[in-house]
């Protein structure tokens, strides 16, 4: 596995399980102590915790998420899509990774900024449940591209 479609599929399956391992840790331990953050502190302190939190997050969560999206479209095209992939596949891990950056800027960006300016522990118990659907779809996608990986050339060639 030597070509240039088969280096971006890596890619896209290593950002994968770095954003997999990532969700998990912010579901389970990182945004349920926000509330203890919250009922620790005061609003002002909490607005600027969460500032704070979205600034370095960006920083850490951007640069794999932009490589996912652009391996995952790059895989769209034929020339770029390694022969063991199927488009349908393709096609998939796309709409995967639509699908994430859709609840990320539609649903988590915009409680974030809410918990900026007015927070509540409703808006962070908001932001833990609807936070279940990353969680869900970034785990698909790691268990999907897992499959692919030991179903294609990956390892065995």
């Amino acid at each position: 596995m030597h070509s240039l479609a088969a280096t971006l599929f890596l890619a896209q399956y290593a950002a994968t399980l770095f954003m997999t391992g990532l969700i998990w840790f912010v579901q389970i331990v990182h945004y349920p102590l926000f509330a203890v953050v919250l009922s620790n502190t005061t609003p002002t302190d909490f607005r600027a915790y969460e500032s704070s939190h979205a600034n370095r997050t960006a920083w850490v969560v951007f640069p794999p998420m932009a490589v996912e999206l652009a391996t995952a479209l790059a895989a769209l095209l034929p020339s770029l899509r390694p022969e063991f992939l199927s488009q349908a596949a393709a096609i998939a891990f796309a709409t995967l990774v639509v699908l994430i950056w859709a609840s990320t800027g539609l649903i988590q960006v915009p409680l974030h900024n809410r918990l900026a300016s007015e927070p509540t522990p409703e808006t962070i118990r908001r932001l833990v449940l609807s936070n279940w659907l990353r969680t869900a779809l970034w785990s698909a996608r790691a268990t999907l591209l897992t499959m692919i990986l030991f179903d294609g050339p990956g390892i065995r060639s």
